[in-house]
């Protein structure tokens, strides 16, 4: 009976957290004339790159219009449950609860195999936290100085969309991550329990479920891939990188896989639907 009910009662809590993120992150299938597409500044206008114009943004952004965006976002993310009960959008929402409730069963056998074994031990140096940290900031920091250099308007909002992006995507994990209060798999010791995970960190904003480097990492390689989609390397290299972050943090032992798949999720569906709406 004492292994039993924290399976359900995890399995529950799972499925009400996926519902609160999912419900939140994938308003981006509603009607597209709910947000009609904003040209770009006449400044702006003669300084996008020739070689990606065929990509143009649905909205505009600049360090002025950023908090207004920001606010928008967050308006239009905490108001989509409304249409969840509607009947809308369950095909997608369910299948990702069902894909991270199926990793949150296994979670409990794979935490013990990353804490025991050495194979990643070099690996883990590479891409450790601060590392993969500074690089989510690193990469749309240097797009804008690049875009800033070259005089490369679209270069620029790119980076600024990335921004959008990860600050979106922040707010959801915190609520998540105060909400759950899951124990990251360093956190247990090598014969403890990783069944009962849940409500038991001490961190309120720093816990497990989901994974805050993956859903940054995800939500900056979206804004690219979409936004440069023209040049095949670019969504290649862009998730290539955010899945190595995802993976290191399970090598790491930072997190569990249902934490690093979730996170993906989130981040892809924030940025592409949330920010910028292609």
């Amino acid at each position: 009976m004492r292994t039993t009910l924290p399976r359900r009662f995890v399995s529950l809590l799972g499925l009400a957290a996926l519902l609160l993120a999912l419900s939140c992150a994938l308003h981006g299938q509603d009607d597209p004339k709910d947000d009609p597409p904003l040209p770009d500044s006449a400044s702006d206008a003669p300084a996008v790159s020739p070689a990606i114009s065929a990509a143009p943004a649905s909205r505009d952004v600049s360090f002025k219009l950023l908090p207004g965006n920001f606010l928008q976002d967050q308006k239009k993310m905490w108001m989509f449950p409304g249409r969840l009960a509607k009947g809308q959008h369950w095909m997608p929402t369910m299948a990702v609860a069902v894909g991270t409730l199926a990793l949150l069963s296994n979670d409990p056998r794979v935490g013990p195999y990353f804490g025991q074994t050495r194979i990643f031990h070099g690996f883990d140096h590479v891409f450790d936290s601060k590392i993969t940290g500074w690089e989510t900031i690193a990469i749309p920091s240097s797009l804008y100085a690049i875009g800033l250099a070259r005089r490369d308007s679209y270069m620029r909002k790119t980076a600024l969309f990335a921004a959008e992006a990860v600050a979106d995507s922040e707010v959801i994990r915190a609520v998540m991550n105060s909400a759950t209060r899951r124990l990251r798999p360093a956190d247990i010791p090598a014969a403890g329990n990783y069944e009962n995970t849940f409500l038991h960190s001490r961190s309120l904003i720093g816990s497990s479920f989901p994974s805050g480097h993956t859903i940054a990492a995800v939500a900056v390689a979206t804004v690219i891939a979409r936004r440069y989609h023209r040049q095949r390397w670019v969504p290649i290299a862009a998730y290539g990188l955010a899945g190595v972050i995802g993976f290191s943090r399970i090598s790491l032992r930072a997190h569990f896989p249902s934490d690093v798949f979730l996170g993906g999720v989130l981040g892809y569906a924030i940025a592409r639907y949330d920010v910028v709406r292609e």
